[in-house]
Parts: C-alpha cells; structure tokens; sequence
C-alpha cells in the first residue's frame, strides 16, 4: 500500500512526512494500466527470454499473487474495505505466471492487514491485535493460498527437490510465505505447526511492531531484536525455514544476522544511494553483511526512484555490482507493490532476454533469476 504522491527518479527525496509504503499494494490500481517498458521490445529479445525460461528455473521470492490476504479478512476500516472489495483474482495471476514462464512464486501471506490504514505517514497500524486474531487470520490466508496446490499442475513447494520436480514436470509452483510474524503470537511451538503446512519463509515484520522487533517505518520500541525474536531465529534455523528481514529496522536486522547461523533475505528492497533514498530500502552496509553471510537481496520493483521495467533492469545491474551476481534475485511484490515498474508476471521474458542482452550472461542470469534462492534454501532447508 502506498501514499497517492507521484514520485521521480530526479526530484524523489524523503522527507519526514513523505512515506510512500508499500506491501500490499495500491488502492487506486487499475488492471488497464501497464508500466512503461522504456525500450522497444522485439521478437528476437522476446523469444531469447522464453528460450531461456524454458531451460532454468525462475523464482520469485517475495510476492502476492492475486492478492489472497485479503480473502476473509474482517474488522477492516473503510480504506482496506474498499481496497478488499476490488482485489481478489489468483487464477488470473496464475495464468499470467504460466504465460510468462515462471517456475515459482511466493505466495505471501499478510499477517497485519485487518490492522492497517493510510495516514500522512503512509501505511501504519492502526490498532493492536485482538486475542487470537493473528493467528485466525493466519489460518484463513493459509487454507487458500494451500489449497491451490490442489489444482492440476500447481505444486506447493516444500523443498529443493519439489522446485527441480516443478520445473522438470513443467508444472507451476507455490513458495508459501508469510509477511509479518505477528500470528506467532509469542508462541514459539507454532513454528513446527507452521512448518508442517508448508510454510518455509517468514518476514519477521511488516508494518505492525510486533514480539520480535521492530520495523522500519515507524519509531524503534524493542531496539532491535526482542528476546522472543531471538528464539524465533533460532528455531526457524534449526526448522529450515528461510528468515527474511524486509521490512526490519536496521538493528533488528542486524541482531538477526548475527544470531543466524544460516544465510538470511531481504526478499524485496533497494539500497538507499545518493540518486534516491527511502525508509524502505536498505544501506549499502547492510546489503554487503547479508551478502558476506551467503545472504540475498530481492531486487524490488516498486516506483521508487524507477520509472521503467529498464529502470528495473538498471537496478539489478546495480544491485549485482554493490553485492555479487551471488546475492541477488527477484522480489517483485507482485499484485502488492507501490506503482511497480515490473507489474505482471508475463513481463518476465522481457527481464531474462533485457539481461542477456544486457551482458549479464547466461549463468549470471540464471542464478539472479533462480538459482541464488534454490542455493539459498538448500542450505537453509533441514530436508
């Protein structure tokens, strides 16, 4: 979600009460409207995209895809019921994966939603949690988004081996993550229960301050990583689920490294340079320390300081000369992100064929657009 200012790769700058959020998506976003390409696509670049997609796994390790957080969710304010009231469309969106030759998508919960609204300082919690609402809501978002498994040729991913079988069947395939911890609850025995339904992914925090820690969009409370989120990295470790720190303060994110014995993601963000900054992104001192521990940044397409789908493709150069090609995938935030520049999951053979043409080569690309993460959950993965 996003505030309705209209920002420029040239004059965008943060100011104290100019927040433009995102994470689930825009109010006013119209289905009609595509982002500009910035460059003229011709068939020789599109058919060298779908070659290439049809010989290596594609992952996308942040998104939304038809926007199923939204089903059920009760208790909304007037924003987020009129936002509810026109999203919801998951067979659209997985078609639009199997037309543009995705193997794998994150299908994210939304852990804070029903709490949300849009202020002066963009997307806050309103109010807190009732007693077991998270966790009902966790059920709800997770009973959906698992029962298009349920669909032929639709696979819930639940190791390694599933992504190579999804890919070698030319199936499509379902990461099932969640966006915010908060359904814990302070719980910490969920984290098996979560994990036997196919959960292998979560991001820590999301908008709502929760038991773990804090976040970056609003004041510190804990001063990083709580004595509860501490237990959760640990366990989550020694579970095999993939940490993620999107959406964490800096100090958090740095105590979850630290106590991490496993390689972390920040599963959709940009670095913060002199050309554009915003509380979203992270600093290049952080980038390179998730890096140097086997980490990844998901390169996030949200219209911050990107005007394009090129300016996209700029973006991951950028992202792969400040931290490797070994560190960097896609996170598109797709059908959640704030005016994305990569807004439909068709536009993926204009990102393969842009970075071959581009001089990334083909292994670079294929581990930008796979291969970091199946590594990455490799070595994260207990089975």
């Amino acid at each position: 979600m996003a505030d309705r200012k209209i920002f420029s790769r040239r004059n965008f700058m943060i100011g104290g009460s100019v927040i433009a959020m995102s994470g689930i998506g825009a109010v006013y976003y119209k289905f009609n409207e595509r982002a500009p390409l910035g460059f003229e696509p011709t068939e020789a670049l599109i058919h060298k995209g779908k070659q290439f997609l049809s010989k290596h796994i594609s992952i996308d390790i942040h998104a939304h895809p038809g926007r199923s957080f939204v089903a059920g969710a009760h208790d909304l304010n007037l924003q987020m019921r009129a936002y509810a009231a026109t999203s919801l469309f998951e067979s659209r969106a997985l078609k639009d994966m199997k037309r543009g030759g995705l193997t794998v998508a994150s299908f994210a919960t939304v852990s804070d939603f029903q709490l949300l609204e849009i202020g002066e300082m963009g997307i806050t919690a309103a109010r807190e949690f009732r007693p077991g609402e998270a966790w009902r809501s966790y059920q709800n978002q997770k009973d959906r988004i698992v029962s298009f498994s349920d669909h032929e040729g639709i696979r819930l991913i639940r190791s390694v081996g599933d992504i190579n079988d999804t890919k070698n069947e030319n199936q499509m395939g379902i990461l099932f993550t969640a966006e915010g911890g908060d359904f814990l609850e302070g719980k910490l025995e969920r984290l098996e229960a979560c994990y036997a339904d196919g959960l292998r992914s979560i991001t820590l925090v999301h908008y709502h301050i929760n038991e773990i820690g804090d976040i970056q969009t609003a004041p510190e409370k804990h001063k990083g990583l709580t004595d509860f989120g501490k237990a959760v990295v640990k366990s989550m470790n020694q579970i095999g689920m993939v940490i993620d720190l999107a959406h964490a303060s800096k100090q958090t994110a740095l105590d979850a490294i630290e106590i991490s014995s496993k390689p972390v993601v920040v599963s959709h963000a940009g670095i913060n340079r002199s050309e554009f900054s915003h509380p979203r992104f992270i600093d290049l001192e952080l980038a390179r320390l998730v890096a140097e521990n086997g980490g990844i940044i998901g390169a996030w397409p949200a219209g911050i300081g990107l005007s394009s789908l090129s300016d996209y493709i700029d973006q991951l150069f950028y992202l792969v000369d400040a931290v490797g090609v070994n560190h960097i995938s896609i996170g598109s935030d797709m059908d959640g992100n704030y005016k994305p520049v990569y807004d439909n999951f068709d536009s993926l053979p204009l990102i393969a064929g842009m970075l071959l043409d581009r001089g990334m080569g083909e292994a670079g690309t294929a581990k930008v657009l796979g291969g970091n993460y199946l590594r990455l959950m490799a070595s994260v993965s207990a089975i």
